[in-house]
């Protein structure tokens, strides 16, 4: 099988790449514990919704979807369980094309539509439009296609076609069959080449998109997550205010919190009030400046 292209002459056959091995250095120091793929946003980790994102799609358990794991690679692999084909990559993080590289054996032949964990994108069943399915409707199996976000400046640095890459690409065999596991990025390593040859195109997307890459925008993507009102997990305790926030299981709240992420567990105590924060846990808190 080459290009991606299916046996029987129909549509080309993919297969699914979460990309979950990144330190996620600017969002620390939540990820000092935790990797950022496992960050709840809306009480869901960002994995598990880049999971359910693939399955509606019809790309679900490990012969049909990998996600790739390095930093504190252990509590990703405990995450994952049996719904994907798991690569643990040792030492240091391979990179975006690395990682793909690493899995060549696994894809074996087939296109790929890759995520990054820490993308999100607004449900699109609440934001209806073009979104990771039109990436590969009507895809011809050879050349790339990335999701994009219109840039208010068609023409400033690390855009293509005066788009924003946001988190979501499907890439072709004969591009993929060559990438080896060392580290490499993606824009590089393909994306960048492709463009030059004519090869790669954008999928416009104009929902909701956050990367969580630091606190504010991980804070900004819970908060649209919980809309306008406070989403608050059925097994927290709430005995004080809580408004416009995002309320993890088993979590606490006696004080006042607006506009912040409690995470499961953790507690806010009589008294306390928190504005625009990330309350981790008793001896960690983020405040995120407006």
């Amino acid at each position: 099988m080459t290009g991606g292209e299916s046996t029987t002459g129909g549509p080309p056959e993919v297969c699914a790449v979460v990309l979950a091995a990144g330190e996620g250095t600017r969002l620390r120091p939540l990820t000092e514990r935790v990797p950022k793929a496992l960050c709840p946003v809306g009480n869901v980790t960002l994995l598990d919704r880049a999971l359910a994102r693939l399955a509606g799609l019809g790309l679900t358990g490990p012969r049909s979807v990998a996600v790739n794991a390095c930093y504190l690679g252990d509590q990703v692999v405990e995450q994952v369980g049996h719904r994907a084909h798991l690569s643990v990559e040792r030492g240091d993080p391979l990179g975006t094309a690395g990682g793909i590289g690493n899995l060549r054996d696994w894809i074996g032949g087939r296109g790929v539509l890759v995520g990054n964990a820490d993308a999100y994108l607004a449900d699109p069943q609440a934001d209806p439009g073009p979104d990771v399915a039109a990436l590969l409707d009507g895809w011809d199996g050879e050349t790339v296609r990335l999701l994009g976000r219109p840039a208010p400046n068609p023409t400033e640095p690390g855009t293509f076609d005066g788009h924003h890459f946001v988190g979501f690409s499907v890439l072709p065999w004969r591009l993929v069959r060559d990438l080896p596991p060392t580290f490499a990025d993606l824009v590089r390593a393909v994306w960048r080449p492709a463009e030059a040859t004519g090869s790669l195109s954008v999928v416009p997307y104009r929902g909701a998109f956050y990367d969580t890459g630091t606190p504010a925008d991980y804070l900004a993507a819970n908060l649209h997550a919980a809309g306008d009102a406070a989403l608050v997990d059925p097994s927290a305790t709430v005995t004080g205010r809580c408004r416009r926030s995002v309320v993890g299981a088993g979590a606490h709240i006696a004080g006042d919190v607006l506009r912040t992420v409690v995470w499961p567990g953790a507690t806010v105590r009589p008294g306390e009030v928190l504005r625009d924060a990330i309350r981790v846990s008793a001896d960690l808190t983020v405040a995120v400046r407006q």
